[in-house]
Order: C-alpha cells, then sequence, then structure tokens
C-alpha cells in the first residue's frame, strides 16, 4: 500500500505537489494524469492590486491574496457582494461570462487554465462536478449568512463578523489558530461600503474593540486578534 501512494505521489506534477489548491480546492479530486494535463495548460502568475481580472474564458484557482468581487449598477454605482481567498475557485462552469465583476483587493497570485478543460473533466469526473457544485453551494450559504448579518445584526455584530470572516480567511495556513494578525485588504470606506454602514460608524465600533482589549490596531490597517473565541462573542451568533 506504501509502495503504491509513493508511486501515485511520485506521477503528480512538481508544481502541484505543494500547492493549496491540490489540498482543500478544486484540484482536489484530480486524478495525477488530469493533474498533469492540467499543469500543462495552465499559467501561474500575479495580478497588482486594484487591477480588475478579465472574463477571459479562463479559470482560475486563488493561490493567494484577496479578491473582491462586486456588481455594478448602469449609473456606476458599485455593491461589494463577495470575496474570494485562497484556496477558492474563480470562475462559473459551464457560463461563457462572469455575472459578477473581479477585482484584486492585494496582490493575487493565480494559476489560470482554459475553461474548456475543466468542464470535460467535470463529465469525466463525478468527484470533480461534486466539488464544482459543493463550491457553488458553500457561495450560496456565505451569501445567506451575510444576507441576515446585513439585514438583523447591529454594527457591532456586523463588524466583528466582518473581521472574524477575514481572519479565517486571508491565510489558509492560520485558519484555525486562536491567534491571529492581518492587514487589512480594505479600506474603511470599502468596509463601510459592504456592511452598509457610514465610514464613522467603521471607525467607532473598531475603537471600541480596541478598547474592550478585543483588537488590536498598528497603522490603521494592521489587525491582531488576541483570541477568535473573543470576536466569537461579538458576532450576535
Amino acid at each position: 500500500m506504501t509502495a503504491r501512494l509513493d508511486a501515485q505521489q511520485a506521477d503528480i506534477p512538481a508544481i502541484c505537489k505543494s500547492c493549496e489548491a491540490r489540498r482543500g480546492g478544486l484540484c482536489g479530486v484530480l486524478k495525477a494524469g488530469q493533474l498533469t494535463e492540467l499543469a500543462r495548460a495552465s499559467s501561474r502568475h500575479e495580478v497588482l492590486a486594484g487591477t480588475e481580472l478579465p472574463d477571459d474564458g479562463t479559470y482560475s484557482n486563488v493561490l493567494a491574496g484577496v479578491i473582491k468581487l462586486t456588481r455594478n449598477l448602469s449609473d456606476g454605482r458599485q455593491q461589494i457582494v463577495g470575496f474570494h481567498f485562497a484556496p477558492d475557485f474563480l470562475g462559473r462552469p459551464f457560463e461563457p461570462k462572469r455575472p459578477i465583476k473581479a477585482e484584486a483587493l492585494t496582490k493575487v497570485a493565480l494559476c489560470s487554465f482554459p475553461r474548456t478543460i475543466i468542464d470535460r473533466m467535470a463529465d469525466d469526473t463525478p468527484e470533480l462536478g461534486h466539488r464544482l457544485l459543493n463550491h457553488a453551494l458553500s457561495e450560496l450559504d456565505e451569501a445567506r449568512d451575510w444576507m441576515t448579518a446585513l439585514g438583523r445584526k447591529t454594527a457591532s455584530e456586523k463588524l466583528a463578523s466582518f473581521l472574524l470572516m477575514i481572519a479565517r480567511n486571508i491565510d489558509p495556513a492560520n485558519r484555525s489558530a486562536s491567534s491571529i494578525s492581518f492587514d487589512l485588504p480594505l479600506s474603511r470606506s470599502d468596509i463601510a461600503d459592504f456592511l452598509g454602514l457610514t465610514i464613522e460608524t467603521v471607525s467607532r465600533e473598531l475603537s471600541r474593540l480596541r478598547s474592550d482589549g478585543v483588537i488590536r490596531i498598528a497603522n490603521k490597517r494592521h489587525i491582531s486578534l488576541e483570541s477568535t473565541g473573543q470576536i466569537e462573542g461579538r458576532c450576535g451568533d
């Protein structure tokens, strides 16, 4: 059994062996041969903060960084509707266009590949179809959670929920850590827009969390949570 597993591991492309997307993302259900085919057709690249990601016939695994998802109205108004973190999958299977705009909030590392390959593999590999379905359902669950948060939670609970969401997702390696530090990927204006609050309210609630010892703030954007349990207690869930 050990020899068989070692042989299977040897067949996996070197670039994929340490990739977070293979352990917890889309590629985790692909066989060695499929990973080899995908690796040959893929390209790894970085996108600078503030860059809109083109809808150019590719899918991508997010390897690092944070992506903002927005809906734009005809008069130019914009609403943030979600985020992608590593090892999320960026794309809409079996659809030619994404219905939302994706923009890099931080410097983002991507592994991109033609959508035709994944669409074909999904037909041939039931496990991949299940992973794509679970991905879509998880996004739906997250959207429903935020509908509840934005519609029913207080300003304090909204901000605590937002900080906890960022803390749990911004660094996959520290997802389960009890003490987390991170740089906020959004400005206070963007946070206010996403949470349906004013900038003044966001600043006031951040100051309150700091005064209560729940968070520490350095250089306006660097946040430290001494205990995720403390911030969880402020979320109102």
